[in-house]
């Protein structure tokens, strides 16, 4: 890893490389072992079906509903409303489940993150490793030079590259492996309340 690292160091932008590279290599390990825990398994195969089910269902309920005639609606409006109700609360019940299931791996996937980050910091403290084409303002500042000698606010911690990397690599990584969360699971563990029980 160090011999890497001396490599890509000797190029103009090595260091920003080799943060990104390890942050590619660092999201790559982490689907595979989401894999490995997560997505292979029939249980998750099944809650994903029944929340990609639930939702469809919802969104057609909620179209024919919206187009039925005012008066057909207010006949069948409570039976209606009910159904509706029940679906919502199956989707929101298996969209928590699916949330339960998958903190299984976000430990081990936490473990790998920390130990890379540490790995990182030891190789890259105290040196910037990009140059920033702007001059960012207050809180960015503070996340963008934080554990940089000088005053030049252009300078990019490592801290900072692997954040951003880290957040734009694994997100679209999973949505190009279709690892990607159900369009209806949008609770996660602690859902928003529902306004209808206030």
């Amino acid at each position: 890893m160090a011999a890497t690292a001396s490599f890509l160091s000797s190029f103009r932008y090595g260091d920003a490389l080799t943060v990104v590279g390890i942050s590619v290599c660092t999201a790559l390990v982490c689907e595979a072992i989401s894999w490995v825990l997560i997505y292979r398994t029939a249980s998750y195969k099944t809650l994903r079906s029944s929340i990609d089910k639930a939702s469809k269902k919802l969104e057609s309920m909620k179209a024919t509903t919206g187009s039925s005639s005012a008066a057909a609606a207010a006949v069948k409006k409570p039976s209606k409303s009910k159904k509706m109700d029940r679906v919502e609360s199956s989707l929101k019940e298996s969209s928590r489940d699916l949330s339960l299931f998958k903190f299984k791996s976000g430990a081990v996937v936490a473990l790998v993150l920390v130990v890379v980050f540490a790995l990182l910091n030891s190789l890259f403290e105290g040196k910037p490793v990009a140059k920033l084409p702007f001059t960012p303002f207050g809180l960015v500042m503070k996340m963008s030079h934080r554990g940089l000698p000088g005053t030049d606010a252009t300078d990019c911690s490592m801290a900072f590259l692997y954040f951003l990397c880290s957040i734009s690599i694994r997100t679209n990584l999973q949505k190009f492996l279709g690892f990607s969360p159900p369009r209806g699971a949008s609770g996660g563990l602690f859902p928003m309340p529902d306004p209808k029980t206030n």
